[in-house]
């Protein structure tokens, strides 16, 4: 599989989003979908300290075992785990960092990111804390995510040390709001884009449609937007036209931004992550991206 740069570690073009794991996978199905991703050249896994209660890093530890060296880890921390444990505090962050090393069951984690800002701390303090961690060789590198501009150019200007490299926002063909200033911010900062929630919370996997209910049980069974679904409805038949599903046109659009690292998107089965996978590969034309556009 194609790779791309997050600062010095080279990631998968196609990550595997960890946030189902002890919520709707329990370890056995958890490493399944371990397994299939490692076997499907996926080595950038994507968790966080809340995904699953942490027992999403706590299961990552264990599937792990004896092949931690394959996969490039990333998780966060700064979301409420608890009362006790939250925030962007260098203290907490210190802890909240031996705590997922803990239950990754590893000594070192690869890509540690601020979950989402903390307004109560400055971020110097933060990033001192942080670049503590990657003096002592606990982290390599450094991320957040959920910032704006604003927060990425003061972060930038803190930084006394160990710098962010790299933001995760939400980005989709049907959120676009990181193309209000986000990547620029990126291209001149140097920073690599990972986009979450790519497929829109499953609108652009093909399983709604216009007109047609939800599939029982699915995600979005009761809250489908009329807007979003007619918008999704549109891309279905453009990617359709071109011989493509809407998933490939969803992960192939993604990829033809240069600051995107990777497309992490979480899987419950094999099979959904041997899926993702194969999307990645339309290599998108101006013509398509025009079609995209509503330009051809």
């Amino acid at each position: 599989m194609e790779t791309r740069r997050i600062g010095a570690l080279e990631v998968s073009v196609v990550g595997l989003g960890c946030n189902n794991f002890g919520r709707r996978l329990d370890a056995d199905a958890t490493a399944r979908v371990v397994d299939a991703a490692l076997d499907a050249g996926v080595n950038f896994l994507d968790t966080a300290d809340i995904y699953g209660g942490t027992l999403s890093e706590e299961y990552l530890g264990r599937t792990l075992r004896g092949r931690r060296d394959r996969v490039v880890l990333a998780t966060k921390f700064g979301m409420k785990v608890d009362e006790a444990r939250r925030g962007a505090r260098p203290e907490y962050v210190k802890q909240a960092c031996d705590d997922s090393l803990r239950r990754l069951a590893t000594d070192h984690i690869d890509l540690y990111q601020l979950h989402t800002p903390d307004e109560t701390v400055p971020i110097a303090d933060t990033l001192g804390a942080l670049d503590d961690l990657v003096r002592a060789g606990k982290v390599r590198e450094i991320g957040c995510s959920n910032f704006s501009v604003a927060q990425l150019e003061e972060a930038d200007r803190a930084a006394r040390g160990a710098k962010f490299v790299s933001v995760q926002n939400e980005y989709s063909l049907l959120h676009r709001e990181p193309e209000q200033g986000v990547l620029d911010a990126c291209a001149r900062l140097g920073l690599a884009f990972i986009p979450y929630f790519p497929l829109a919370s499953g609108l652009l996997t093909g399983k709604y449609r216009a007109g047609q209910p939800a599939p029982a049980g699915s995600r979005l069974e009761d809250r489908v937007d009329d807007a979003r679904l007619q918008a999704a409805e549109r891309l279905i038949a453009v990617a359709e036209g071109r011989g493509h599903t809407v998933l490939e046109l969803a992960f192939s659009w993604l990829l033809t931004r240069p600051t995107v690292a990777s497309v992490i998107a979480g899987a419950t089965s094999a099979a959904q992550v041997r899926s993702n996978v194969a999307a990645a590969g339309w290599r998108m034309t101006a013509a398509d991206l025009g079609a995209v556009e509503g330009r051809a």
